[in-house]
């Protein structure tokens, strides 16, 4: 339970640093201290950070998943905003078939490898609670 609770508690600072950043970008901008303009072209790379918080630490099989889409979604969007490798919006769709394909491939996998761990992890205490140690 430590573990879920620390994951929603890491969830939730990384959102409100983002939106602290977000609202300070803006305010500024809107006070003319700095130009917001020339960052906005870095936006993408906000849905990159949101996906790595969502798939890091002890997420389910289906939350893993959803993060790496949201990371595949917000560097994608970046490539094409910036021209990266020459991807444009119009000739990079297809990228989306692909990763649509490895998540449909990976996430059956990730399920049974988190519950054999999960099934493991209860053995082991199990055990433990029928042999204390003295």
């Amino acid at each position: 339970m430590h573990t879920e609770e620390s994951y929603r508690w890491r969830k939730q600072v990384v959102w409100g640093l983002l939106l602290i950043a977000f609202g300070t970008l803006v305010l500024l901008d809107r006070l003319y201290y700095i130009d917001a303009g020339a960052y906005w072209r870095y936006a993408p790379l906000l849905l990159v950070v949101v996906g790595i918080n969502q798939a890091i630490g002890h997420p389910s099989p289906r939350e893993l998943g959803n993060g790496l889409w949201t990371v595949f979604i917000g560097l994608w969007l970046f490539a094409c905003f910036e021209q990266v490798f020459g991807l444009t919006f119009r000739n990079s769709w297809p990228l989306f078939i692909l990763a649509w394909g490895v998540k449909l491939v990976c996430e059956p996998l990730v399920a049974r490898r988190s519950a054999n761990q999960a099934s493991q992890a209860q053995g082991a205490q199990q055990s433990s609670l029928k042999h204390p140690e003295y």
